[in-house]
């Protein structure tokens, strides 16, 4: 389960925005993953509140947005949505695809006190 050690980074990353940018508590995360990132959200959801325990993020509400996959098709030279990896171009049935989008997992927004 990658999630938790996805968490774990999460929280480091709060943790050195808190010392950049000089706030102690986050009440509220808001990330951004792609539908090709192959992170669980529900999992991400579980194990949040389990590693935040102890931190500045405690207690912290995690909101989710998703993203849809994109790709550029070498074939068709044609820009397409793809919902996973491995799947053809729906125009032309090519796996000759290059992901343009919704294969990250990022923070958009902190709300912070």
């Amino acid at each position: 389960m990658h999630e938790m050690a996805l968490c774990e980074g999460l929280v480091q990353a709060l943790e050195e925005q808190a010392r950049a940018q000089v706030f102690s508590r986050v009440h509220k995360v808001f990330l951004e993953i792609g539908a090709l990132a192959t992170i669980e959200p529900a999992a991400m959801r579980f194990n949040f509140p389990i590693v935040a325990k102890g931190t500045l993020a405690e207690g912290a509400a995690l909101a989710i947005d998703f993203v849809d996959g994109s790709a550029w098709c070498m074939q068709c030279s044609g820009n397409v949505a793809v919902k996973r990896h491995g799947e053809g171009c729906p125009a032309c049935g090519s796996y000759q695809l290059h992901i343009l989008d919704g294969a990250q997992m990022r923070i958009k927004q902190l709300e912070v006190s």
